[in-house]
């Protein structure tokens, strides 16, 4: 294993490095991804040595069931990714940082020579991604900080699974592996919005399939209606946002509305919360921190055509490697046709 993991990085860091960024980034990314490497060890031996945690190898037991189902059952790629185990020694693999300017919700964008352009830059310590934050805010940029429990390389290594992985429990994890195997069974290079959502509809699916497979009863829907109404509302206050932004206002003015529209949002947050949820506060700790433009970029990077795909999954009658193929034509279409079908697929 170790000879493969050092061809293979060796091929690709000349490539990273070749980036237009600075090399003390590129440099992070190719250390972290090193540790992480040299972190690794097979599932199958963890679960069989004695002298781990009893929890751990019984919870890493279960989510091999969950990747044998990716592979079999999902038709999601079948490799040693995620059949591999690495303790970081830490909650989060990395901390990703957005930006947008003040009154913009365009992201600032970084275009890497294998994933493309994202969203987002990635650090392996929470403080550099902290220091790029400020940075940023210096710039007079909105700045949001998001820790992640796992990312995909797309299948230039085997990904493991992590400990940041294990803290929501077992469903959790084998969401985790559907999600991140999706990213390899495709990914369509400078569009996140495309790829999150391929990869959230595949994962809840996903989880809806794995949970009929081990006899569990089908979930009773509320906690992703619950999901799925948050989501309403951020991209609901993105959109007031957005024709707010258009307007030419003054700096000042600008600000204060800004403002309300956020205030506006925690109102309807509250309201939904008591009248709908019976007062519970999954999302309490979100809406009452500090809101700006930046930290609203995930929602709609992730979310905005699970519904698209639900329906191409429909129309390719259930069946994986059709509903795969035609995932693949989408792809294949330049980014205004691509984006323009997944519109209309959304709104069937």
């Amino acid at each position: 294993m170790t000879s493969r993991v050092s061809g293979l990085l060796v091929l690709a860091l000349p490539i990273l490095l070749s980036g237009c960024s600075s090399a003390g980034y590129y440099s992070q990314l190719a250390t972290g991804q090193w540790d992480l490497l040299q972190a690794r060890e097979p599932v199958s031996k963890v679960i069989a040595d004695p002298q781990r945690p009893a929890a751990l190898r019984e919870q890493l037991a279960k989510a091999q069931a969950a990747r044998t189902f990716a592979s079999e059952h999902l038709h999601l790629p079948d490799n040693q990714s995620y059949r591999l185990y690495a303790d970081l020694k830490r909650p989060y693999v990395v901390w990703n940082v957005f930006a947008t300017p003040e009154f913009s919700l365009n992201p600032v964008t970084h275009c890497f020579p294998i994933a493309g352009c994202v969203a987002y830059r990635g650090y392996y310590t929470q403080g550099a991604a902290r220091g790029e934050a400020a940075l940023q805010h210096q710039q007079g940029m909105d700045v949001f900080v998001s820790g992640v429990e796992a990312y995909s390389t797309l299948g230039w290594f085997d990904d493991p699974i992590l400990n940041s992985m294990l803290n929501w429990g077992d469903e959790r994890l084998a969401t985790l592996i559907f999600h991140e195997l999706a990213h390899q069974r495709f990914y369509a290079k400078d569009d996140t919005e495309f790829n999150e959502s391929f990869a959230s509809f595949v994962e809840q699916e996903g989880t809806r399939q794995w949970r009929a497979k081990q006899g569990l009863p089908l979930s009773d829907g509320s906690n992703l209606q619950q999901r799925e109404q948050f989501i309403s509302l951020v991209l609901d206050t993105r959109q007031r946002l957005k024709t707010l932004y258009a307007q030419s206002l003054p700096a000042d003015e600008m600000q204060q509305r800004k403002a309300a529209e956020f205030e506006r949002m925690r109102g309807d947050y509250r309201q939904l919360r008591d009248q709908q949820w019976a007062g519970n506060p999954r999302y309490d700790a979100w809406i009452n921190s500090p809101l700006n433009n930046a930290k609203l970029l995930p929602f709609g990077l992730y979310d905005q055509w699970v519904s698209a795909f639900a329906a191409l999954f429909k129309h390719a009658g259930g069946d994986w490697p059709g509903f795969y193929a035609e995932v693949e034509q989408l792809g294949k279409l330049p980014p205004e046709q691509r984006k323009a079908a997944l519109q209309q697929w959304a709104g069937r």
